[in-house]
């Protein structure tokens, strides 16, 4: 499934710096070729210790992980909604990703210099979504007029009218639609075809420094600014120095700081869940692989991410949970525990289920 987060911030953030640590994490991961769809697009595994594991059971020659695609976006600036800056361009880019990812510095540093209007993490986080507001803003004061007319005539659906209406109300108020859509009881369905920017799911870096990382009370006042978004705090410089590393260097670079997860990795995980994804495993002599689909997705459904024949010819899917087969340590050993099932059309997918799929064309 080709999904993308969209990474946009003031100039001056770290919004690159974090972005190349991205694209260059993905080459030294050597387990999975690198992609570069255009040239500010980068595709970066996730990061999943369970296909070395299923490797090593049945004896695959390589692991395909699950990736998630991140765009560089140009940095915004306030007036970005009337023109400025790059404008329209940057306003296009977002449209066409699925989550955003906005970056605001919390570092000091005075070689850095902030922007014009940038002050603290507060009024950034507010700036950029003071623009994408406005911009949904004029979008619905675009199409409004149209909705009202159809509706008067009989010709047009009065949800969607109200469910525009509504947003309107919402963004006016200063909040996003991701944040406030639910509480004023809308139906983003409704509002699909407008391609809104401030329907897309948000996650919040705070790009800081070594005594932001340690400083709990200022991550807690930040997390709040964002909550009940996710907020990640990483530091890009040090996850620029830390993928040069091999893996036991970075491991003990990381265990020197105090974390047991890099920022990348992180981030990886936070998006891939903020965009409402989960894997499932397959494994075999030539390849451990995970693949990409929605939560609550079917059997079927999940086949046809594979090839589209399998959810034409669905019979069955032989499932077992990973947990269970590391138990086991083996297939046959799972299935004479009782621990592999035969499922059907109607079942529901589970995160870290190992399959095999049963199917005629």
């Amino acid at each position: 499934m080709a999904l993308t987060i969209g990474i946009v911030g003031l100039p001056n953030v770290g919004k690159s710096t974090l972005f190349n640590a991205l694209t260059r994490a993905e080459v030294l991961a050597a387990n999975y070729p690198f992609a570069t769809i255009e040239p500010n697009v980068g595709v970066v595994p996730l990061p999943d210790p369970r296909l070395g594991e299923l490797a090593k059971i049945f004896s695959s020659e390589k692991e395909l992980p699950a990736t998630v695609s991140f765009v560089d976006i140009a940095g915004i600036v306030k007036g970005a909604s009337e023109g400025e800056g790059l404008g329209n361009a940057f306003l296009a880019n977002i449209r066409e990703a699925d989550a955003i990812c906005q970056v605001t510095r919390a570092f000091a540093d005075s070689d850095v210099t902030r922007v014009d209007g940038s002050t603290d993490e507060a009024g950034d986080l507010e700036t950029i979504s003071t623009e994408l507001i406005l911009a949904d803003l004029q979008t619905i004061d675009k199409v409004l007029p149209r909705l009202e007319k159809e509706v008067k005539i009989k010709r047009g659906s009065p949800e969607q009218l109200a469910a525009v209406t509504a947003a309107k109300e919402v963004l006016e108020a200063g909040q996003t639609l991701f944040a406030g859509a639910a509480a004023a009881g809308i139906d983003t369905a409704e509002l699909r075809e407008f391609n809104l920017l401030t329907t897309k799911p948000f996650i919040y870096v705070f790009n800081t420094d070594d005594a932001g990382l340690m400083d709990e009370d200022k991550k807690a006042e930040l997390a709040a600014l964002v909550a009940p978004a996710k907020a990640i705090f990483l530091d890009a410089k040090f996850e620029s120095e830390l993928i040069e590393l091999d893996e036991a260097e970075a491991r003990e670079m990381l265990e020197s700081t105090g974390q047991t997860e890099s920022g990348l990795d992180q981030l990886a995980h936070v998006g891939f869940d903020t965009l409402g994804l989960q894997t499932y495993l397959t494994a075999g002599p030539k390849e451990a692989r995970a693949w990409t689909i929605r939560k609550g997705w079917t059997a079927p459904q999940a086949a046809g991410v594979i090839h589209t024949d399998f959810e034409k010819g669905f019979i069955k899917a032989e499932v077992v949970s990973f947990a269970d087969l590391m138990e086991y340590g083996s297939m046959a050993d799972a299935k004479a525990a009782g621990k592999v099932r035969m499922e059907g059309k109607d079942y529901v997918m589970v995160d870290g289920d190992v399959v095999e799929f049963r199917f005629n064309v």
